[in-house]
């Protein structure tokens, strides 16, 4: 289906943060095993409003308040997991992994395989990603990468309300621990989502925009940003073609090369340090494929910047892909 078809079919709008609550309180409506811990997450809403007034349907036992002790509710989270119930743990931003990712690496992702495939780790850690709130450098790193690099893990990053929506649905129901990363410039976007419940694969990218000239291979809230180029070069007579990744692992890479295939050019954006990141697993991707023969010109990838990120509102925009940049790499590959 595509985004047009939505828009047809579909005519109601609301916020990511708002897709992504109606999901939680249909889950845990359904399902008694489904329940909320992070700090926050109670009478102050969640840090970004997800979780607003969801512990006045369900109590403080199914929508538990933590300490600040990431380590603790994590750990706790991955018991509660093994034991049968499927814990959904809001880290109130991405970067607060570090300080469990022993429990997150070496206890959740690993545990179906080291017992033999006789237990199930069905946990769904919600993080907070990225930048562009002036949040500083120890608030808007994106990570996706270190989770994409330890199997057992599934890592899955939405970039519109509808995907938030179907793609929790999909992840609260998995048997797998998934890390949801939700960039946290997007939870106040809008778009067309149904009222009622429904699952989007994980595993499944999307394509965002058709176009025949360039793949702009991607995901999270540098699809907007793509969005915004593509529209600019349409006026120019150039056609993007945008595939939303979506989902990073597991990966389908098989809607990547088709796509690669048809327009013969790629650029890879993501908002994550272009250094070591998740665009240079895409882009070897590619070039191990059939795909490689049918390019015009080199892989290009945009990424942001190999540092820290800087807390001044002048600064800041200097550490990501802008749409002036991602232009740049596609008139390149033009």
């Amino acid at each position: 289906m595509t985004a047009i078809d939505r828009e047809d079919k579909f005519m109601r709008e609301i916020t990511y943060a708002e897709a992504l609550r109606e999901t939680l309180t249909a889950e845990m409506r359904r399902d008694e095993t489904v329940f909320l811990l992070g700090e926050d997450i109670g009478v102050y809403n969640g840090a970004f409003g997800v979780t607003k007034d969801m512990i006045s349907e369900f109590g403080s036992a199914r929508v538990r308040e933590t300490p600040i002790a990431e380590t603790a509710y994590i750990g706790a989270a991955v018991g509660a997991a093994l034991m049968g119930m499927r814990p959904v743990a809001e880290l109130m931003f991405s970067d607060f992994m570090s300080v469990c990712w022993d429990q997150i690496m070496n206890q959740a992702a690993k545990a179906h395989f080291m017992h033999g495939g006789a237990v199930q780790v069905p946990l769904v850690i919600r993080a907070s990603s990225g930048g562009g709130t002036g949040a500083a450098a120890e608030h808007s790193q994106s990570l996706e990468n270190l989770c994409c690099h330890i199997p057992g893990l599934k890592v899955v990053t939405p970039s519109t309300p509808y995907d938030a929506k179907g793609l929790l649905l999909s992840a609260i129901r998995d048997n797998n621990p998934v890390i949801f990363l939700e960039q946290k410039k997007l939870y106040q976007t809008t778009g067309i989502v149904p009222e009622e419940s429904y699952a989007i694969p994980l595993g499944l990218a999307d394509v965002k925009r058709e176009g025949s000239d360039v793949s702009l291979i991607t995901y999270g809230r540098m699809v907007q940003m793509c969005a915004m180029t593509a529209e600019k070069l349409r006026q120019n007579g150039i056609s993007c073609e945008i595939v939303d990744v979506r989902s990073l692992v597991p990966l389908d890479i098989q809607t990547i090369i088709a796509s690669v295939k048809k327009t013969r050019r790629c650029v890879i954006v993501h908002e994550a340090s272009l250094f070591s990141g998740y665009g240079a697993e895409i882009a070897a991707r590619i070039a191990d494929s059939e795909a490689f023969y049918f390019l015009d010109a080199p892989i290009k990838r945009v990424g942001g910047s190999h540092s820290p990120i800087p807390f001044s509102a002048a600064l800041e925009p200097a550490a990501f892909p802008t749409p002036a940049r991602i232009e740049a790499a596609i008139r390149e590959t033009l």
